[in-house]
This record gives structure tokens, sequence and C-alpha cells, in this order.
């Protein structure tokens, strides 16, 4: 991939872009699937207009492969045209040695093997963890629970158009990419 290409940008899902809970907040949910109350997190649609003129876009999310297909019938736009959505199916799965507990890595290895140059890739995850093996290609956000009045995927939008024409992702601090915007 040459740096005229428009580079990749990777989305997580839950907890990023939307918020889904099998409890109702007390304010009206966006969509319904399955069980889960769906809450879009505010300036959706302009993080997609915005994003998706400049990047080639992706999702991958540790949830099941038929929640993420239902959830992206719901909020991706029909004129967003994914370059691939991948499900935990496509995680590494590791074990925290300390709480015994399993979660899932996505580890950009993966896309690397499909021919992208890794200097012109983002992922978004709201969970360091899951993208421990590559966070000079990360960007993180505060973690959304439903909050109608947050602003970080308008803020965010602002700051990943900055960087399009980077020749490398990889060398630039984001950890504190809010203070850029």
């Amino acid at each position: 991939m040459s740096t005229t290409e428009k580079p990749l940008l990777i989305l997580d899902v839950d907890e990023t872009l939307l918020f889904a809970t099998e409890t109702p907040l007390a304010w009206q949910y966006d969509c319904q699937v399955g069980p889960y109350y769906v809450y879009l997190r505010p300036y959706l649609q302009q993080f997609w207009e915005a994003c998706g003129s400049g990047f080639r876009l992706a999702v991958w999310s540790s949830s099941g492969e038929d929640y993420l297909a239902k959830v992206l019938e719901n909020i991706v736009p029909a004129e967003i045209d994914l370059l691939f959505t991948w499900s935990r199916e496509h995680c590494v799965q590791r074990l925290d040695p300390e709480t015994k507990q399993r979660y899932f890595v996505k580890d950009l290895k993966k896309v690397k093997r499909k021919g992208f140059d890794l200097d012109r890739v983002l992922i978004v995850d709201d969970t360091p963890k899951k993208v421990e093996r590559n966070f000079g290609n990360a960007v993180y956000v505060n973690p959304f629970f439903g909050n109608p009045n947050d602003d970080e995927l308008i803020r965010l939008a602002v700051y990943l158009v900055s960087l399009q024409g980077h020749s490398s992702f990889r060398n630039i601090e984001k950890r504190s990419w809010r203070t850029q915007v």
C-alpha cells in the first residue's frame, strides 16, 4: 500500500461506536438487536462521513459474528463500504495471568498478511488490552456507556483527518490526541 492510497482505519464497535445493554437506559434507544438495546454514540453519522472520505474503513470487534452483523446493519450508512468486518473469530485469545480471565487481542499481523502496510493503519478501540500488540497503531477512546452528551467521536474525527497525510502513523504519539483538537 502506498502513501497515495487512503490509509486503513479499523474501528471497534462496542463501547467505541455504540453501547448495547440488556437493560434500557432512561432515554430512548436507537435500535434493538436481539435482547440488546443499542445506543449510538453521538455524532456517529458525522464520524462516518468525515472518516469515510479520507480512509478505507473496516470493523474489528471482539463480539460474536452474528451479533456484529446485525449491529452493523443498523449503524453503517449505505454509502460506507467496509473493507472487512472481523469478529471474535479473528482475534487471538489470551489468558490474563493475574485474573485468570480470557480476553481477545486484535493482532494487526493478520491485517499485514492481507497486504496492508502497518505504517498506514490505525485502529480505534476503547480497551488498550485488546490492541496491546500494536500500540503504535492504536488510538484509544474513552468507553461509551450511553451518555447522550458524549462528544468523543466528533473530536476523534477531527484528529484522525489531521493524520491522513502522514507516511507513518506508528511514529506519532497518539495517547494525548484529545489535547490536539
